[in-house]
């Protein structure tokens, strides 16, 4: 068991220690399905340039003499800032440039560099690191804005990195070149608005822990640098109603085919200027939710803990109790999980749960099928000892069963037919056959209706006794009431034996109760359940002696003493083994 609870461990972690893919898909769809939805910081307005915007001002591109009008027509509408999600690489081909760029100078800008595997970098801006200098991401390379526009606005870089299912959820704050770092796009129009020049990043053996713009609360991010997309509902507006007042305004294209379309979770596809103001949107959410840099070992923690206890408890408690206390375990686990997200921390746990599932199918089938062998054991070794009732009875309770050779108090029969012997002389084998089954049958199913154990014939003899396998407090009453149920049966049987013109039979039975050992005796590949002790050898003298005392059953003085049955103080009797005579009790 202990291997196999190893093995579970093993194979379940390895997957997920691994990161594998479709693990972290499952990790990502269920921080999509859980995360809260945030309420927009009320700082941002999105600008769609849409299809019909761009049928009534004949056609893309528009010139930049016309983006230099909107640029001041959101200044006049009352604009904080406007960040145009648009790159500007090559000059104007109509000449408006100039106005533009001039336009750009009236407030807070920030122009859109994409990436581009060219390892062209724009210059760092100032970063103070307190810690190790962390990993983070790093820029492949970006398509610059011509000089007259970057001169005149700043420039941050539109990255839209996907995660393994080819998603956007989140973004890194900063970039890392060959000589310092540089602004994600969400991030430099923060800085610009509070007019800060340099970032703060603390890192820890992890890597980085958070970033923080002069003037904004820190932003805590995974070991990357990483921010996770809350896609709030930021207010949208266009060129018509240019609703900006007091806002800074992200202006993109929503026209098709002009700027690519990004799947984001939900079933989503947003243009990168609505990616972009969700960024920054995030980054003002306070206790927005992040993976922390130890999200990775408190899920491993959660996995282990939950395969072990799972384990545990079914193998303790049992299949109803265990699959009860895991089921709440299962719960419990979920709810800390579904807790953890709300409150921001995103901690998944869903692995883990389809672990303890894994394992709690395990130890089930295992507990099951030990269960299964051992209901066929007890059936195959004491069937033919006891009565059904009692076989079902220890199926269900293997606990109960005592044959690993103990010291129980118990009491025992001793049966024998009288004249047998000649009897069988006078009849034809079959007969012989017949008479000593049926003789002996009665006696069986009087043993099995009062609990009893058969435990073997020799020849014309029988020997049962209780209290051995299964505990029995009233054993002394049980013997004595199967006695008297073989007397009755024996009666029967003789009413049927005259119908059928065989002679009439008769049995003497000894009763005796005493501390016996009860237990598997015999050769290594042949044994039986039996005892051995001194008040068996009692019973079996009694029934012997009951010949002597001229009455069907003799009740040894232990047996009696237990009784409620009436019964008759006889002489007493001397048997062979014993100094002084015993005392002898009957039916009164």
């Amino acid at each position: 068991m202990k291997k196999v609870l190893l093995v579970l461990v093993i194979v379940l972690s390895l997957p997920f220690v691994m990161q594998v893919n479709i693990l972290e898909i499952l990790k990502l769809k269920t921080f999509d399905a859980l995360v809260p939805e945030q309420e927009p910081s009320g700082y941002f307005t999105i600008l769609n340039i849409t299809e019909d915007d761009i049928s009534k001002e004949g056609g893309y591109p528009l010139p930049r003499q016309r983006l230099a009008e909107v640029q001041s027509q959101l200044i006049q509408k009352g604009a904080l800032g406007v960040g145009w999600v648009i790159a500007f690489p090559q000059p104007d081909r109509f000449g408006g440039d100039k106005e533009f760029a001039e336009s750009l100078s009236y407030a807070p800008s920030v122009l859109a560099m994409f990436e581009n595997n060219n390892q062209s970098f724009p210059p760092t801006t100032g970063t103070v690191i307190l810690g190790d200098e962390p990993q983070g991401i790093s820029a492949q390379g970006v398509v610059q804005n011509i000089d007259i526009l970057k001169q005149n606005a700043n420039q941050g870089i539109a990255v839209a990195r996907t995660d393994v299912d080819s998603l956007v959820r989140r973004l890194p704050l900063l970039l890392k070149t060959n000589d310092g770092w540089v602004s994600a796009y969400g991030t430099e129009v923060l800085k610009i608005l509070v007019g800060a020049d340099t970032y703060v990043i603390k890192s820890n053996p992890n890597g980085i822990e958070e970033i923080r713009v002069r003037g904004l609360p820190p932003v805590k991010t995974d070991s990357l640098g990483r921010k996770w997309l809350s896609f709030v509902d930021t207010p949208q507006t266009n060129l018509q109603d240019m609703d900006v007042e007091g806002k800074f305004v992200f202006v993109g294209f929503t026209a098709k085919g002009i700027m690519p379309q990004i799947a984001v979770p939900n079933n989503k596809l947003l243009e990168p200027h609505k990616i972009q103001a969700a960024l920054a949107e995030s980054i003002l959410i306070q206790d927005s939710p992040y993976i922390p840099d130890y999200a990775l070992a408190l899920e491993i923690v959660i996995l282990i803990s939950l395969i072990m206890l799972t384990w545990l408890l079914i193998n303790i408690f049992g299949i109803t109790t265990g699959i009860i206390t895991t089921s709440f375990l299962f719960l419990s686990v979920s709810f800390f999980g579904y807790y953890l997200i709300q409150q921001g921390l995103l901690i998944d746990v869903t692995w883990a749960l389809i672990s303890q599932f894994i394992t709690g199918s395990t130890a089930f089938y295992l507990r099951f099928r030990e269960q299964y062998k051992l209901r066929q054991q007890i059936k195959g070794q004491f069937g033919k000892y006891l009565d059904p009732r009692m076989v079902k009875k220890l199926q269900d309770n293997p606990e109960l069963c005592q044959v690993n050779g103990k010291r129980v108090d118990c009491s025992i029969i001793f049966t024998d037919l009288r004249g047998f012997t000649s009897l069988s002389e006078s009849v034809e084998p079959e007969m012989v056959t017949y008479i000593m089954n049926s003789v002996l049958d009665v006696q069986v199913q009087a043993a099995n209706k009062y609990f009893g154990c058969t435990d073997k014939f020799i020849g014309d003899a029988g020997m049962f006794h209780w209290n051995t396998i299964i505990p029995q407090d009233n054993h002394h009453n049980l013997a004595l009431q199967a006695a008297k149920e073989i007397e009755k049966n024996i009666d029967q049987l003789n009413i049927k034996f005259a119908k059928e013109d065989i002679p009439k039979v008769a049995i003497g039975i000894g009763v005796n109760s005493g501390v016996c050992i009860a237990g598997n005796f015999g050769a290594t590949d042949r044994f039986a359940f039996s005892l051995i002790g001194d008040p068996c050898n009692v019973a079996a003298r009694l029934e012997s002696s009951t010949k002597v005392a001229g009455v069907g059953v003799l009740i040894g003085e232990e047996t009696a003493k237990y009784s409620d049955f009436k019964l008759q103080l006889l002489e007493p009797i001397e048997v062979k083994g014993k100094a002084k005579p015993l005392q002898v009790y009957t039916w009164a």
